[in-house]
């Protein structure tokens, strides 16, 4: 009996979070859709860049930025160098002395979050938005993002971002098509779960100074909803990356972000003082899905000790060993129609159960190197 709970219970929490839930939210966000104010405002804003020697794309994530349609007067660049080594600085500071609008501020090594507490609690612009080194911005991206502010209720808001180049191996453009489909959604019922790193932006009054090992994407949210407010997406205000590689630098890229989802989503207080809807969409949207992994394998586990019930655990298990089959004639690279799929899906599944072994061994670090290829 306990096995076909677990089997049962297993099959039926990832079925929830990768099919039930995304159907329902699209569902309930047509039927009481709460749209987003927007007006075409340009106030304040500072665009705070975190950078750990990033001397291959600073020079040009600065002239992305210094290009953007967006009043000169009205537009503040801040680059928090997380003690670069590789001249970094310097070729801020020569930027810094042709335009008035970009400032480089150097920072003890201590990690992303860390960098930018620091670069907003020396600024006094209206909106602080945020962007990663080897980011590109479309030119209206700036503009569109701030629109939203117009709704006294919006205290965050991320737009969505795209990968340059389809080169190797990994499928991450497929996962995020999808994650921009489920994110538009939340955000029309009320707000999304998750942010999106390349750029976002928040109320200066509303920034939240967080633990170093913490993130933006995933705590923005839930905090800006706890106290009251909304999280939304704007998928027009877009930025642009360069993925990683293959799903081998996919993988381990994973790894290192789930290790911090894993510590806010056992630390971080995700539930406290929200509303039943929200609380659905974190447990269905986060909770669950990190806990993927764990699911698969306490659906696998339990399916080979029910093999002999009958008929139905033994296609189950069937069906669970040939999805496993198709991911590794994906790993092999053998031209199957969905292998490549099939393997980084296992591959990503997989992430979720070695970060979480990585954060209960040995806690998470505050800083990371950035994924080969990706610069």
């Amino acid at each position: 009996m306990i096995a076909k709970i677990v089997f049962w219970g297993s099959l039926g929490a990832l079925g929830w979070t990768h099919a039930g839930y995304p159907a329902a939210a699209a569902v309930l966000a047509r039927l009481r859709p709460r749209p987003v104010r927007k007006a075409d405002l340009t106030p304040s804003v500072a665009v705070v860049v975190a950078a750990h020697d990033e001397r291959t794309v600073i020079e040009r994530r600065l002239e992305n930025l210094l290009e953007q349609d967006y009043p000169a007067d009205r537009l503040e660049i801040v680059v928090a160098s997380d003690a670069s080594t590789d001249g970094t600085d310097e070729l801020v500071e020569a930027v810094a002395a042709r335009d008035k609008r970009v400032r480089l501020l150097r920072c003890e090594r201590g990690g992303k979050v860390a960098a930018q507490n620091q670069a907003v609690r020396g600024l006094t612009a209206e909106f602080v938005a945020f962007s990663d080194a080897a980011t590109e911005w479309a030119p209206d991206a700036l503009r569109t993002l701030v629109r939203s502010f117009a709704d006294p209720d919006v205290a965050y808001v991320c737009g969505g971002h795209l990968y340059r180049s389809g080169h190797g191996t990994n499928r991450e453009g497929a996962y995020w098509r999808y994650e921009h489909w489920l994110r538009a959604n939340e955000s029309q019922l009320w707000s999304i779960t998750g942010g999106i790193g390349p750029i976002y932006a928040v109320r200066r009054s509303d920034y939240v100074e967080l633990d170093p090992r913490f993130g933006h994407d995933l705590a923005f949210p839930y905090l800006m909803v706890q106290r009251g407010r909304r999280a939304v997406y704007d998928p027009e205000a877009l930025a642009f990356e360069k993925p990683s590689r293959n799903i081998e630098d996919e993988y381990r890229r994973k790894v290192r972000m789930l290790e911090h989802c894993w510590l806010i989503t056992l630390r971080g207080g995700m539930l406290r003082r929200l509303g039943a809807l929200y609380g659905v969409e974190i447990v269905s949207h986060r909770h669950l899905r990190y806990a993927t992994g764990l699911l698969h394998l306490a659906a696998l586990t339990a399916n080979v000790g029910l093999v002999r019930e009958g008929p139905v655990y033994r296609a189950a298990l069937a069906g669970q060993g040939s999805f496993l089959a198709l991911a590794w004639a994906g790993r092999r690279g053998v031209r199957v129609p969905g292998a490549a799929l099939a393997y980084y899906y296992v591959l990503v599944t997989w992430a979720t159960v070695a970060s979480l072994r990585n954060y209960l061994r040995r806690g998470v670090p505050a800083t990371w190197a950035p994924p080969e290829g990706t610069r």
